[in-house]
């Protein structure tokens, strides 16, 4: 198998991962989910000019692309994982781990920051957490995965 399929599948693996511990930690803590997403896609459409719909379905597409971005991301950093890591061998889970997860934050929060939708500077130690750990999950489950297909 072609390692950046192999990296693909990581990381789907860690996507589904990933959303797990979202969805988990909004059931423990009852919040609610990050409204982030879609306003960076209804930024995004607005600089464009693109219109996703009316006043009623506009919002629900912009969650759709919002979720489907960060699906496209965990999937397309896994690949690349892969892509880079394929005739050298995977790197240990440990430094892998951090450094997918890593990469798969930045993925998101970097446009989200440049589009002026979020601001990490101001956020609490509560919003880090909420955001580096289920990314963290992410690295390791798709190093993890990646190295068990290898």
């Amino acid at each position: 198998m072609r390692s950046w399929i192999k990296g693909l599948i990581a990381g789907a693996a860690g996507t589904v991962a990933l959303n797990l511990t979202s969805y988990g930690d909004m059931l423990l803590r009852g919040r609610g989910s990050s409204e982030a997403p879609a306003q960076l896609v209804d930024a995004v459409a607005d600089r464009v000019g693109l219109v996703l719909g009316d006043e009623e379905s506009g919002p629900h597409r912009e969650q759709a692309v919002g979720a489907l971005l960060g699906h496209a991301t965990g999937l397309g950093v896994g690949a690349a994982y892969g892509l880079l890591r394929g005739r050298r061998g995977p790197l240990p889970d440990w430094v892998a781990g951090p450094l997918l997860g890593a990469a798969a934050m930045a993925g998101g929060d970097l446009p989200a920051t440049a589009l002026g939708v979020t601001d990490p500077g101001r956020w609490d130690r509560v919003s880090w957490l909420s955001d580096l750990i289920p990314h963290l999950v992410y690295g390791y489950t798709t190093a993890s995965v990646y190295q068990a297909l290898r």
